[in-house]
């Protein structure tokens, strides 16, 4: 591949990854990115890394980013609850850290990672690039148009340009992305010496999926960067307020719900006003997630619309081709989505440079992402569904099957493997 060009559309999680792989390997990449500057596009909250990411990152990136990355991860811990929103205990899941850190769970401001993934690749991407529309070449290349007029040409190109891809809309025209009817307000509860007080000590233990009656669910989970810096400014705050803050402990909370749950009008509702109805939802739930709710500054909240991908067939593989949300985008219920987008860049990175025939090794790649990746879709959709399902006996149930299971150690472990 070194003697070929790669064009990467999208500078997100992905494309970022994919690009570091390539570049360490010498192959000539390009990124195109519409944001102008590294910090149009900042995403104040924290992003979990699951062991398909952490090794995707620790081979796809030099050992000195692979070490930033370790050093600014959070210091929360990953045992995962289910729980009543009284605060009862369903099951605890114990996550024991792992001997080997690409085989571990991470919690990661993703300002920072994106810093990571930034960093060295001055000469790669270029900003300020909204991708219009691609045509191929009587060469068999292909030659990409931008809104400012411009024009460059690749022989491989690589959609990492999310949900909303304009490369899939023409690639790949039958390959949609639908609304689910559910909605998701998320906010950041400051954690410092004086908060942590205030809220039972497994709110910030660990992340916890909250499971009221019916209708309505509740997840969250604590980051603590601990105001640790790696080198060349990765770690740092690049914008003011508490949204973008990089530095400071903070538990995430997002509730979701069917819209109609939701008063009328959310998507002009403000942080503050998104906040109060929230409360309004919560209001007979446990104090302590009260309180986590009350206290979150208003400018951290944001509502968060849950749109998932419709898996088609397999196409057939040419010089172009796409990963994460461009092909396979799903809801965020499982915590999958970048962790997908990471796996698909490693397994992209690892086809392109195997020495095998540039579309031989896209088909490959591609019959692969397509197994795993619409099998996320399926599950990540299913879960999106339980956790605002309304059918009160189903609820029961369930929480039936996570007590039991916490009785039982062994079923609990084989359930859950």
């Amino acid at each position: 591949m070194t003697n070929k060009s790669v064009a990467i559309i999208g500078g997100g999680i992905g494309g970022l990854c994919l690009a570091q792989g390539l570049h360490r390997r010498g192959v000539r990449v390009t990124v195109y990115e519409r944001d102008r500057t590294p910090a149009d596009r900042l995403q104040g909250y924290r992003v979990h890394i699951d062991p398909n990411g952490a090794r995707a990152l620790r081979d796809c990136l030099p050992e000195h980013l692979w070490q930033a990355f370790l050093d600014t991860t959070g210091r929360g811990g990953q045992d995962f609850g289910f729980l009543t929103e009284q605060l009862g205990t369903l099951a605890l899941l114990e996550t024991p850290p792992a001997a080997d850190p690409a085989d571990d769970h991470h919690s990661v401001s993703r300002i920072t990672l994106r810093q990571v993934l930034l960093s060295g690749l001055e000469d790669v991407v270029e900003f300020g690039k909204t991708y219009e529309r691609y045509e191929r070449t009587g060469d068999g290349r292909v030659r990409l148009h931008f809104a400012d007029g411009s024009m460059a040409e690749a022989d491989l190109v690589v959609a990492a340009d999310g949900g909303n891809s304009r490369v899939r809309k023409q690639y790949l025209p039958h390959a949609r992305r639908v609304d689910t009817g559910i909605a998701t307000v998320a906010g950041k509860f400051p954690l410092d010496d004086a908060t942590r007080g205030l809220i039972s000590r497994r709110l910030t233990d660990g992340p916890n999926n909250v499971i009221p009656p019916k209708g309505i669910g509740l997840f969250c989970a604590p980051h603590d960067a601990g105001g640790v810096r790696a080198a060349d400014g990765i770690g740092a705050t690049e914008q003011g307020g508490a949204l973008m803050d990089n530095s400071g402990g903070y538990l995430l909370w997002a509730v979701g719900a069917a819209e109609g749950r939701f008063p009328c009008g959310l998507e002009s509702m403000s942080g503050a006003q998104l906040k109060a109805a929230v409360a309004a939802m919560v209001k007979d739930w446990h104090p302590d997630l009260r309180t986590m709710i009350d206290l979150t500054d208003d400018a951290t909240v944001s509502l968060l619309p849950i749109r998932t991908s419709i898996p088609i067939e397999a196409w057939q593989a040419s010089n172009i081709t796409l990963l994460g949300d461009a092909i396979h985008s799903m809801t965020p219920m499982r915590g999958i989505g970048a962790n997908t987008a990471l796996r698909d860049a490693r397994l992209l990175f690892l086809a392109l440079t195997s020495g095998r025939a540039q579309v031989a090794a896209i088909a490959g790649y591609e019959r692969e992402m397509r197994a795993y990746g619409f099998a996320a879709v399926r599950d990540s959709l299913r879960a999106a569904e339980q956790f605002v399902g309304d059918n009160r006996l189903a609820r029961m149930g369930f929480k039936t099957f996570l007590r039991t299971v916490q009785r039982f150690p062994s079923l609990k472990a084989k359930v859950f493997a």
